[in-house]
């Protein structure tokens, strides 16, 4: 069975990272933006970091473009944007896509693993969330209208 842990991704230093070095941690992808309604969310899952990472959360930040381009910046742009608006210290990797044939393969599985509404595999928004467990294996998906504090019970939950 494949697992969240048999991926890599490019981080945004352009470094390719394992997925495999977060085993044993309980993790909280998100596909990301930074010119979006909901990007105030960064600010919720960043407390949601430093409150849970030392108890074995990790949240994996994947900035996307597909969604009326709201994450038009570099790498550099990104960074420097989520770390000075809103104190972002949770590791961030390499803008993708998240749907589509160039859908990064990662997305493609929490995807098929996690069907949106009514068995959609698409994703609709920024912000889309999926709890992973210790093991790699996609626990549950949440839309962007779920604020990541009103996720920490099911965060909790897994740790």
């Amino acid at each position: 069975m494949t697992s969240v842990h048999d991926f890599s991704a490019r981080d945004l230093q352009g470094r390719d990272l394992a997925l495999s070095r977060y085993q044993g941690k309980v993790l909280l992808v998100v596909n990301t933006a930074s010119q979006c309604g909901f990007t105030p969310q960064y600010k919720g899952l960043q407390k949601l970091y430093e409150q849970y990472q030392d108890q074995g959360l990790e949240i994996l930040g994947f900035p996307c473009n597909q969604f009326a381009h709201q994450e038009p910046g570099s790498a550099d742009d990104i960074g420097e944007f989520c770390e000075l608006n809103y104190g972002v210290s949770f590791p961030l990797f390499d803008k993708i896509e998240v749907n589509g044939d160039d859908a990064h393969p990662l997305f493609q599985h929490l995807k098929s693993e996690a069907p949106g509404v009514l068995g959609s595999k698409a994703i609709k928004w920024n912000f889309t969330k999926f709890l992973v467990d210790r093991d790699g294996r996609v626990v549950k998906r949440y839309g962007s209208k779920d604020k990541p504090e009103d996720i920490a019970r099911d965060i909790e939950a897994q740790l």
